[in-house]
């Protein structure tokens, strides 16, 4: 029997920041994707998929030219063949797990990353497989591989685990100081939207950081400040300027709460302003937060919490909070009265 697993991801600091190659703050938590299997005589994978109650076979013996999108069995599959993997050991599969699906928390890259650790187990290798190249193949099988407009960022944090400061430009992470206080998560019940919101997000961000590249070729968005924004908001199209100010200020936010997370002291009180300063440029320049989760956030600041935001895409989804266990319970009904599906505590794993 193979028994492998894959966390959920939460990102604190950076949404929308990936795709531009701008860092982002993000760690995996304790709800998981887990993959069982046991080989059997055939030359299949019989996969029950448990929490969609579906089953799905897959033969080993043919080649399947169309692969419709999102279908991660599939992409996993052709990029590990084209990684040198060979395939042709049967196995009774089962998939399953408590990610709330859709709901921001990254269930789909939960889903590939476990898969691929599944895979691989299932092989006879004598080189060392790293978490890191676990996250970049798993990045090619679910974004690149259907040409989709989301970062890496989600791929990368679920297979290296801990609370992560990842460089997208260059792939690079740095581990950060995990200890930071009681999370709550809220489920909204809003489903997210994640490819319409990342499209627009993503496209817009680009445009306005091209813009000024093209009249200022030295701009550099790794040394932008306040006054950057400032300067060269004037040559911005007014359709993109919206986003010129949140691919800015996020990156300052990010980077302010590195400097917290990596040298100290861990001021919570002072993270979680910078949290409710980034979910303020998420709805209101970004625009990826419903209206009732922006009521409901506030709620649980009226709570005692130290911070809120939505987690990932937006326009649905999870929300989480930084609190104090003194106004944790506080929080989680707060939460719960102002009509989400459910909130609870989480805590942040690190590497196994």
């Amino acid at each position: 029997m193979i028994k492998v697993e894959a966390p959920a991801r939460i990102c604190f600091f950076g949404d929308h920041q990936d795709y531009l190659n701008l860092p982002v703050i993000a760690g995996t938590i304790n709800r998981f994707i887990h993959v069982e299997g046991e080989i059997t005589n055939k030359k299949s994978y019989s996969i029950h998929l448990i929490d969609l109650q579906e089953f799905r076979t897959i033969d080993l013996n043919k080649r399947y030219k169309k692969i419709k999108n999102g279908d991660y069995l599939l992409s996993v599959l052709e990029v590990l063949k084209k990684a040198g993997f060979f395939f042709n050991q049967g196995y009774k599969i089962k998939i399953f797990g408590n990610i709330p699906i859709n709901a921001g928390i990254s269930s789909s890259s939960a889903f590939v990353v476990a898969w691929i650790r599944f895979l691989i187990a299932t092989q006879d290798h004598k080189n060392k497989i790293t978490d890191e190249q676990i996250g970049r193949w798993a990045y090619e099988a679910e974004s690149q591989f259907f040409n989709e407009p989301g970062g890496l960022m989600d791929q990368y944090t679920i297979a290296q685990r801990g609370l992560l400061y990842i460089d997208t430009k260059t792939t690079q992470t740095e581990r950060l100081n995990p200890d930071i206080g009681t999370l709550v998560i809220a489920e909204s019940g809003i489903a997210k939207k994640t490819l319409s919101v990342l499209e627009n997000a993503r496209a817009y961000g680009q445009a306005s950081i091209s813009a000024v590249k093209k009249k200022f070729p030295e701009f550099d968005i790794y040394k932008a400040n306040e006054l950057d924004y400032k300067k060269y908001l004037i040559h911005v199209p007014k359709m993109y300027q919206d986003h010129w100010y949140a691919s800015i200020f996020n990156y300052i936010l990010t980077q302010k709460a590195k400097k917290i997370l990596k040298s100290g002291p861990l001021d919570l009180k002072k993270l979680g302003v910078l949290m409710d300063s980034h979910q303020k440029i998420l709805q209101e320049k970004i625009q990826n937060t419903p209206d009732k989760m922006k009521l409901q956030m506030q709620a649980a600041r009226n709570a005692g919490a130290l911070g809120t935001k939505i987690i990932g895409s937006g326009g649905g989804g999870c929300m989480v909070a930084i609190v104090s266990q003194e106004f944790k319970e506080n929080v989680i009904q707060a939460f719960l009265n102002n009509g989400v599906k459910a909130a609870y505590e989480i805590n942040l794993i690190t590497p196994v």
